[in-house]
């Protein structure tokens, strides 16, 4: 099971904790988590990644393992700790200005 760190207004929108679990088959990927999560909870179809494009949206960050994940490919493999579960795939809103 893959841990999924939601921002507050996020989770409060999916009507649920700020962490979520989502199973995944192989390759487990952010593009095949976010297609997972967005499946699990459909309010959050076009939140996260643009409807048309699937990009991540603009002051939408990725996080794993102390690293910044939003600029990696979304086909690129998540980390094994993510994947075991022992660190979460967190998605941050951002924020601009000060």
């Amino acid at each position: 099971m893959i841990r999924v760190l939601l921002p507050t207004h996020l989770s409060r929108l999916v009507g649920a904790g700020r962490e979520l679990t989502i199973a995944l088959e192989e390759p487990a990927t952010v593009s095949t988590l976010l297609d997972a999560l967005e499946a699990r909870y459909p309010v959050l179809h076009g939140t996260i990644r643009d409807h048309a494009s699937k990009q991540r949206r603009p002051y939408i960050r990725f996080f794993a393992c102390g690293e910044d994940w939003s600029h990696h490919p979304l086909e690129e493999s998540l980390p094994a700790e993510v994947l075991e579960g022992r660190a979460p795939f967190m998605i941050i809103g951002a924020m601009a200005g000060g």
